[in-house]
C-alpha cells in the first residue's frame, strides 16, 4: 500500500488493563502513551476495537495514540482493528514495548525481526499478518538471579527505577517524535549513540 502524507500514523504502547498492572514493568508501553496523551491535553476513551484511544498531532503529524484493553497476548485484535478504523497502514504502525534482552532505561528503535518471546508483538504480528512495522523497545533489563521472566515483567518497577522512569517516559516519547519526523536511521541515529 502506498503511504501518503494524510494516511495517520497508530501509535501502541503495550501493557495489560486494570489498576493491578499498571506499574508494571510489562506496562512501560502504556505509561509512555499516557503521557503522550497528557502532554497532547488529550483523554484516551474506549474505542470500539477494544482499545483506549485518542486522535492528537504527534511532532505534527496526525495519530492515533492508544492502549490496547486487551490482556497483553491478545493485543493484535485491537491494534489490526484500529488499523482498520483509521484506515492506517502498517508502515505507519509504531509499537511501544518491554523488552527484557536490552538494560534498563537503554531504549531501541527498528522494524521487523522477531517477537523475542513477547507475547503482546507475536499477538500483534499474528493479527496484522507482518512483522515489519516499528518497535521502539523500552529495555527493563534481565530478571536477577533464577526469577522467571514471566514473574519479572508482571513485577512493578522497584523505587530507584521508578525515579528512572521520569526520565525514561519523556524519552521514549521523544524517540517516538523523531520516528515521525526523521525516519527510522536517523532516529536510530540519535536515540542508540545514547
Amino acid at each position: 500500500m502506498h503511504v501518503t502524507d494524510e494516511a495517520p500514523w497508530l501509535i501502541v504502547g503495550l501493557g495489560n488493563p486494570g489498576p493491578k498492572y499498571a506499574g508494571n514493568r510489562h506496562n512501560v508501553g502504556a505509561m509512555v502513551v499516557e503521557r503522550m496523551a497528557a502532554d497532547a491535553g488529550a483523554s484516551l476513551r474506549a474505542h470500539k476495537a477494544g482499545a483506549l484511544a485518542a486522535q492528537v498531532r504527534v511532532a505534527g503529524q496526525a495519530a492515533i495514540i492508544a492502549i490496547p484493553t486487551s490482556y497483553m497476548n491478545e493485543s493484535g485484535g485491537p491494534v489490526a482493528g484500529l488499523m482498520r478504523f483509521f484506515k492506517v497502514p502498517l508502515e505507519h504502525l509504531i509499537v511501544i514495548h518491554d523488552e527484557l534482552d536490552i538494560d534498563f532505561a537503554t531504549l531501541r528503535l527498528k522494524r521487523g525481526g522477531g517477537e523475542g518471546g513477547h507475547n503482546g508483538l507475536r499477538s500483534i504480528s499474528k493479527s496484522t499478518g507482518s512483522k515489519d512495522y516499528l518497535r521502539v523497545r523500552v529495555g527493563i533489563g534481565r530478571p536477577p538471579g533464577r526469577m522467571d521472566a514471566a514473574s519479572y515483567v508482571l513485577r512493578d518497577f522497584n523505587g530507584t527505577e521508578r525515579k528512572e522512569l521520569d526520565f525514561l517516559v519523556p524519552d521514549t516519547v521523544e524517540a517516538v517524535e523523531l520516528l515521525l519526523t526523521k525516519g527510522l536511521t536517523d532516529a536510530q541515529n540519535v536515540i542508540h549513540a545514547r
